[in-house]
């Protein structure tokens, strides 16, 4: 994006920090009813006519750019059906910070041989796990038997 100095275009049309059109002028003239106001003159849309100008606090606007931009990842937590307590809080713990990072997470349980017979007990482990991280989390899909495996999604909460 252009902005202040660097837009050399002879007209544009500007629009107002309040979203108002302001009308074509010269970029002299929208530079100068930009810095009166102490904000920038950024160049939106350059187009085939007259380039379209806003006037706005340019470093706010990528600010807010690239707090939208943040890509969310999904990490993935094996569990096991016969996972003990103590493995069961650290894998939690794990869980917890994945999601204050505001990443989604996967949790999984494969299970084997006589396992399958029992699906119940890793749906059980599953809730007993959510239980865990629910102040942090919620139940995005849950715990379904694919295959053999049984698996959870979470997302973080929202802070709102």
């Amino acid at each position: 994006m252009q902005i202040n100095e660097d837009i050399r275009d002879s007209e544009v049309r500007l629009i107002g920090s309040d979203g108002a059109q302001l009308g074509i002028m010269s970029s002299r003239e929208a530079l100068r009813l930009a810095e009166e106001q102490n904000l920038d003159l950024v160049k939106i849309a350059a187009g085939s006519g007259v380039p379209v100008c806003k006037i706005m606090d340019y470093g706010k606007y990528r600010f807010e750019m690239l707090k939208k931009q943040k890509v969310v990842e999904l990490k993935e937590v094996w569990l096991s059906m016969t996972i003990d307590v103590g493995d069961l809080n650290v894998k939690a713990r794990q869980t917890q910070k994945f999601l204050t990072a505001g990443n989604k997470v996967k949790v999984s349980i494969r299970m084997r041989g006589r396992q399958n017979a029992h699906s119940a007990l890793g749906v059980d482990v599953m809730n007993r796990f959510f239980e865990l991280v629910k102040d942090v989390a919620v139940m995005e899909k849950k715990p379904l038997l694919e295959g053999r495996n049984i698996l959870m999604i979470l997302a973080p909460l929202k802070s709102n």
